[in-house]
């Protein structure tokens, strides 16, 4: 029975390949379960066999006996690929949402190019700061927006909540995440004083401002208001403490203002 397969599959072999290039397998006749007709060589009475009564083993010692080119039986799969195989050119699935008043995605992942480091950690030109009546110098929240906007352009940042926000007796806060060019750098609860209930909106806005200016910190925006030499250095040669009168009540006290500047009413010096 080996013998007479073994003589009748070499010539099957043969016709299969010079019909198409890809000849059947037996694993690939298995998963179609169909009959294939067996091309009778002279002399041999023709006859059909179905694929699935052929053993593999049978099949790769009657090819090596009649001299066929390969005796690897392809498995199914390779000869015909499942429909839903991966394929490079399947489109790939979108990235997941960020959900930032959790996430921390690309949180110290690399450092910006040093173009950006650069406009970050540029000195603080001394006509942006501010100086506050208590002595405190500032730079306007409006300057970091511009430094944020020079470093990654108009929309390559932004600040997201992370907590509601907190509506105290006086103060108003929230957290804020400072995100920029989709990753997370920073994180501050920003915070605002308010006098009257109807001024609680303006405080919300003021308290993101807040949020913002304490994010900045860690890009190293305007870091030399944090550095209490510099304040001291700054004060010494750019302001003055003063004596002014409130004009309303007539009550005296000392002020702090820049040299260069003067006080407006309620005050007079």
């Amino acid at each position: 029975m080996l013998a007479t397969r073994a003589l009748l599959r070499g010539p099957l072999r043969r016709v299969a390949s010079a019909d198409r290039p890809a000849r059947l397998s037996v694993a690939a006749g298995q998963s179609l379960g169909f009959r294939a007709s067996r091309l009778s060589p002279p002399g041999v009475r023709e006859y059909s066999v179905r694929l699935t009564d052929v053993d593999p083993q049978e099949d790769q010692l009657a090819s090596a006996e009649n001299g066929s080119a390969s005796t690897d039986i392809p498995n199914a799969e390779t000869v015909f690929p499942p429909a839903n195989a991966n394929s490079s050119t399947q489109p790939q699935a979108a990235p997941a949402f960020n959900d930032w008043s959790k996430s921390f995605h690309g949180l110290s992942t690399e450092p910006f190019s040093p173009e950006i480091a650069e406009i970050l950690q540029a000195p603080v030109d001394p006509m942006d700061i501010e100086m506050k009546p208590d002595g405190l110098i500032y730079l306007p929240e409006i300057k970091y927006r511009r430094i944020l906007n020079k470093a990654f352009g108009p929309g390559g940042w932004g600040l997201a909540p992370r907590s509601e926000t907190n509506v105290g007796p006086k103060v108003v806060s929230r957290e804020y995440g400072l995100v920029c060019l989709g990753r997370l750098v920073a994180i501050a609860r920003g915070e605002q004083e308010y006098f009257d209930p109807s001024g609680i909106p303006t405080a919300t806005e003021a308290c993101k401002s807040n949020a913002l200016m304490r994010c900045c910190k860690d890009l190293g925006v305007a870091s030399e208001l944090w550095d209490p030499r510099f304040i001291r250095e700054f004060k010494a040669k750019n302001c003055v403490e003063v004596f002014v009168e409130h004009i309303p009540t007539k009550r005296k006290r000392k002020l702090w203002r820049r040299k260069d500047a003067k006080f407006d009413y309620p005050y007079k010096e």
